[in-house]
């Protein structure tokens, strides 16, 4: 197979999260993929273990997924969501909702994770304005959590790197401790025994901040970006 020629100028191009002028003097260039698997530039396959950047699940180039996204790109490639609709945006949002707990049954569709976290926060912070207590402004995250990259998921965000060169970033934020020990959990195989009262640490800000002044708590199940950890039991 004949790899197509390496761009020459990757100058234009910044690239998130990258060391930009490291990589561009020794690129790692990827130009298709195909089940679990990149081709690179210079004709290797690459196992691609984290299926992308963890957006795709069902594996690269599926033949009945390119068929789907081909037959709608020609049938109708867009339709504004603003005081109108397209009968596929209703049906996707039925079936995510059949699948989620009881309760959770209204959809809102985003781009990405950090528009997704950002448009959550924003949505509880209107919800309780809305309900007539507005002076719920205060959002709590966790250190070493990771959520996105918007102004409110670097916010409630803690991990530092993604969060000092932003200066004071939203104000009202605070933040519960991480919930990993490493001295009494390193080697865990699972969920941790010890760690669960990390969490009860919610208790301490509540009585800080004073229980009608907090919006909403925000928490990944599983940390991921910082490392994989799964929470404690309970």
């Amino acid at each position: 197979m004949t790899s197509r020629p390496v761009i020459d100028d990757l100058s234009n191009f910044w690239m998130p999260f990258s060391a930009n002028r490291q990589f561009k003097s020794a690129p790692r260039l990827l130009e298709s993929a195909k089940g679990m698997y990149y081709r690179s530039t210079d004709g290797r396959d690459v196992l691609d273990a984290c299926a992308g950047l963890w957006c795709v699940n069902a594996g690269h180039g599926r033949d009945e997924i390119v068929a789907a996204v081909q037959k709608q790109a020609a049938t109708l490639d867009f339709a504004p969501t603003f005081q109108m609709g397209h009968p596929l945006a209703f049906e996707a949002a039925s079936k995510v909702a059949e699948l989620m707990p009881e309760g959770l049954d209204r959809v809102f569709f985003t781009n990405s994770g950090s528009e997704s976290v950002d448009t959550a926060l924003k949505i509880a912070l209107a919800y309780h304005r809305a309900r007539g207590e507005g002076q719920r402004t205060r959002l709590i995250g966790r250190e070493r959590g990771y959520h996105g990259v918007g102004f409110g998921g670097t916010s409630v965000g803690g991990i530092v790197n993604n969060r000092k060169m932003f200066g004071t970033l939203l104000a009202g934020v605070d933040h519960l401790p991480a919930t990993y020990d490493r001295d009494k959990q390193a080697f865990t195989k699972g969920e941790p025994e010890y760690g669960a009262h990390f969490a009860d640490d919610v208790e301490r800000l509540v009585n800080l901040h004073g229980a009608n002044t907090i919006a909403a708590v925000i928490v990944e199940p599983m940390a991921g970006s910082t490392g994989v950890l799964p929470a404690p039991k309970g």
